[in-house]
């Protein structure tokens, strides 16, 4: 009988993209007329604003700019002040070649390093780099033989598991509510925003999303230092088209505050704020899948010549968010230095390995807000490091992560010569497991055996335990089957030492 061969396409992912680049961080900053003039700089920072990502062409394009704050001390009443810039730009990235699916894109990045002074009251100079990590991940479609029939033949199978991308999905969406203030503020000094997905519908082509941002609005009423606090919760509902997203899939979704802005009311309205937050809204909709593959064969009948491929999958293995706390200690160069105000940064985090498990680590930068010995504004940084307390039994090599870290609360204190600062941060991720398995690509049935057993009808085989009956059949030519009715047994693994009585296949 001839042999018949069944396939079936299988979604596989593979990295396309894994890279990292320098962005240079040069520019000059006027201080306009309204605010005051420069006394003296206290703090410079750079944040990453990421506005599109996009796999066309080979090319992976990543659209955004570069936030750049800088805060000082003003001339006359030494006030807090700020003032900020946006650097654009656009990088463009070779991808692997090849005919790929949807792709995850996780774009992250730090500041190197970064030198800011006053050139003169009006006009501040900014100099540094920007380090920016890209890495993708896409679907790939590929075939895998599913069964084998006919011609003597015998097969071993196996499953593979793991997560198909239905469609992913990103928009700029913008939010705004009024805002009150026990004060007019004279100055804004921050916006800082975090944001949460808290309700996620899939029907049809479409993601429906419900959640908030929330803004924290730091200011100061009054010339000086001192600084008041306000938050806004900021509702959001959102459609997203999401082609081939259906009620039986799973979905990871995620905003990212990309923005924000206050804006004062005018006629009826004098007196009263709008505060609108832009952000970046992610959604993944994906759903398990299992395949059965050939991944070992022969012919009680034919010699056989097979060919073998690697066959990489992803299997979405958590979805998560968890709160933890980061906490750092130590003294200021400053003894007798006042804490007046303190911010964080989050920064990249990493899966790193432990114990032969992966874990996820991260690092937030807490920059404390002080009063010197001269009564001058000073910004002292310390790094806090954490680890979540999700294991997962897996290589670190063999697990994609991608974590979105957003600060909730940040305090400082000051006891005695000690300082201690508490960072809570809420981190929400998906993490997916790597793998690869061989099976068969193609398998042909070439001669007709030859067997060397001449009238030998019964042969005696002493099988350890952990042994696979497949292997044992097939290197006797025989069917795992008949042995196992030889030996009123399973044709699966043995579990004890046996003796095997393996049949003729003639």
């Amino acid at each position: 009988m001839e042999l018949k061969v069944y396939k079936d396409t299988v979604t596989a992912a593979e990295s396309i993209c894994d890279t990292k680049l320098e962005l240079p961080v040069e520019t000059e900053m006027l201080i306009p007329d309204y605010l005051p003039q420069v006394f003296k700089i206290v703090k410079c920072f750079v944040y990453l604003v990421v506005l599109q990502k996009q796999v066309t062409a080979g090319r992976l394009t990543v659209d955004g700019y570069l936030r750049c704050v800088v805060y000082y001390q003003s001339e006359g009443d030494e006030s807090l002040c700020q003032a900020e810039q946006k650097l654009p730009f656009t990088k463009q990235v070779d991808v692997k070649p090849g005919s790929w699916g949807p792709a995850t894109v996780l774009v992250s990045g730090e500041t190197e390093y970064v030198n800011c002074r006053a050139v003169n009251q009006r006009r501040v100079d900014v100099r540094g780099a920007f380090a920016l990590s890209i890495e993708a991940v896409a679907e790939a479609q590929g075939e895998v033989i599913t069964a084998l029939a006919g011609g003597g033949i015998q097969q071993r199978t196996t499953s593979l598991t793991g997560s198909k991308t239905v469609g992913s999905q990103e928009k700029l969406i913008t939010a705004e509510e009024s805002i009150a203030f026990d004060a007019p503020p004279e100055m804004v000094l921050s916006t800082q925003c975090t944001g949460a997905v808290n309700e996620v519908k899939l029907v049809s082509g479409k993601a429906v999303l419900k959640g908030e941002i929330r803004a924290e609005v730091v200011y100061r009423t009054a010339p000086g230092h001192t600084l008041v606090h306000t938050t806004r919760q900021i509702p959001f509902n959102e459609i997203l088209d999401v082609e081939g997203a259906a009620e039986d899939c799973q979905c990871f979704a995620v905003v990212q505050p990309t923005g924000c802005t206050i804006t004062g009311g005018s006629g009826e309205d004098e007196g009263e704020n709008t505060i609108s937050a832009t952000a970046a809204l992610y959604v993944k909709v994906y759903r398990p899948v299992e395949y059965m593959a050939v991944s070992d064969a022969f012919s009680t009948e034919s010699e056989t010549v097979l060919t073998q491929q690697q066959v990489a999958l992803e299997e979405v293995a958590d979805v998560f968010t968890q709160q933890v706390e980061a906490v750092t200690t130590g003294q200021l160069p400053d003894e007798n230095a006042r804490i007046i105000d303190v911010m964080a940064t989050p920064l990249p985090m990493e899966v790193i390995e432990q114990d032969g498990e992966a874990v996820l680590r991260g690092r937030v930068m807490a920059h404390l807000l002080c009063i010197n010995a001269l009564e001058e504004i000073d910004c002292y940084d310390k790094v806090c490091e954490y680890t979540l307390p999700r294991r997962y039994p897996r290589p670190a090599a063999d697990v994609i992560a991608q974590c979105y870290p957003s600060v909730g609360s940040v305090s400082a204190r000051k006891v005695g010569d000690d300082t201690s600062a508490a960072i809570v941060l809420t981190v929400r991720g998906i993490v997916s497991f790597r793998s690869t398995q061989t099976v068969l690509a193609d398998v042909q049935c070439t001669s007709p055996l030859v067997r060397d057993d001449g009238d030998i009808a019964l042969r005696i085989y002493f099988a350890q335990a952990g042994e696979d009956m497949f292997d044992i059949a097939k290197r006797y030519a025989a069917s795992p089957e008949a042995i196992a009715a030889a030996n009123d047994t399973g044709s699966g693994i043995l579990e004890a030492p046996q003796r095997l009585l393996i049949p003729s296949a003639t």
